[in-house]
């Protein structure tokens, strides 16, 4: 935990420079009355496969698991997807029913909503709980930031990126972070998401 803290020291740090941004750029917002460490701190909009515009904070008193990826990725994205999906398995109903996804593409012009329902409908994902979303090249790169996850686009057209799953607690704040991408659940992160879920914070 000491790791995380002081790499959220850090981004955090980002945040700061970002609210005194928008000061100065009407454009961006921010929520003050959140938590200081809260990633609902970014008041960037995003898109969703509905097509329905979103802030962060609106998944604000949900315990959330948020990941990036994109919609065409031949390999990484799937096993981030299998990873979730695995993840929810192992939960009971009634812990599910508690825990909200969101997926955040890098790909900010193919991954339009009708690309990201495409998906939603292929995969059979949950969609009362699940959010597949995109924004532009901006705002993905400051929740990049924010989130800890590295990519970066190719010449033709494909990402390089970090594979995380990151489990925010009821106020957006972070708690929690794998690598591990399977079908079976890492452990830690697993017990992590469970207490998150207990807890009413």
């Amino acid at each position: 935990m000491n790791g995380i803290a002081r790499t959220l020291g850090m981004k955090f740090a980002l945040i700061a420079c970002l609210v005194a941004l928008s000061s100065a750029s009407p454009g961006i917002s921010f929520a003050t009355e959140l938590a200081k460490d809260s990633i609902y701190q970014l008041g960037d909009t995003f898109t969703d496969q509905n097509a329905k515009v979103f802030e962060l904070k609106e998944g604000r008193g949900n315990v959330q698991i948020v990941s990036m990826f994109y919609s065409s990725c031949p390999y990484a994205c799937p096993l981030i997807l299998d990873s979730v999906l695995g993840l929810e398995h192992a939960l009971s109903a009634q812990q599910r029913a508690q825990l909200s996804i969101l997926m955040v593409s890098f790909d900010t012009k193919r991954d339009t909503p009708e690309a990201l329902a495409a998906l939603a409908a292929k995969r059979k994902l949950d969609m009362a709980r699940w959010r597949l979303a995109g924004a532009d090249a901006l705002s993905v790169r400051k929740l990049a930031a924010l989130l800890g996850v590295r990519y970066r686009q190719l010449e033709n057209g494909e990402f390089n990126h970090s594979s995380q799953l990151i489990l925010l607690d009821r106020q957006g704040r972070i708690l929690a972070r794998t690598e591990q991408m399977t079908p079976i659940p890492d452990p830690a992160f697993m017990q992590q998401v469970q207490v998150a879920l207990e807890s009413k914070h």
